[in-house]
């Protein structure tokens, strides 16, 4: 089984998930406070209960538009390249990817002017379509969705754009 890692950052905690590559189902996700995950992630080399050191790993990047920023976005900067560094290199002297928002909003929604909620309701409708509670179930039955919240679903969005443009055979989209 091919599994990806993708990271959704944040400045002090960040929305990340693991899924088969092949069928872009949630293996393991959460909202970590930062250093957490940066611990995972290095630890991965010796673990290989997060990931394995060959697997993909893509990190949202942020994008400039023109508009002034605060400390926020500075510190979220920070981790990108922390978790980036983690990642270190793979057998085919690769490391992490990054990918800006547009094309995840692109790929998902077919709009650059998507909303988070757009793209939400996009990967119900293809994973869990028909599916109440936004494809999540309940804790006796458990759907696609279960437990995602938050930040975890841009994380999964990253992944699923990731498994169809970046993994896919060459000549083949998905």
């Amino acid at each position: 089984m091919s599994r990806l890692l993708a990271i959704d950052p944040g400045n002090t905690e960040s929305g990340w998930v693991v899924i088969d590559a092949n069928t872009c189902q949630p293996l393991e996700f959460g909202k970590s406070n930062n250093y957490d995950l940066l611990e995972k992630v290095w630890g991965r080399a010796h673990t290989h209960d997060f990931i394995e050191l060959d697997d993909p790993v893509f990190i949202e990047m942020v994008a400039s538009y023109g508009m002034a920023v605060g400390k926020d976005v500075f510190e979220t900067c920070v981790w990108i390249g922390r978790f980036a560094e983690a990642c270190g290199r793979d057998s085919n002297g690769e490391g992490s990817q990054f990918v800006y928002r547009r094309p995840v909003k692109l790929h998902h929604c077919h709009s650059a002017k998507a909303k988070d909620s757009n793209i939400r309701q996009a990967l119900v409708d293809r994973f869990a379509p028909g599916q109440p509670n936004y494809g999540k179930g309940t804790k006796a039955q458990p759907g696609w969705f279960y437990g995602f919240n938050a930040d975890i679903w841009q994380a999964y969005a990253l992944a699923v754009y990731a498994a169809d443009t970046q993994l896919a055979p060459e000549g083949e989209t998905l």
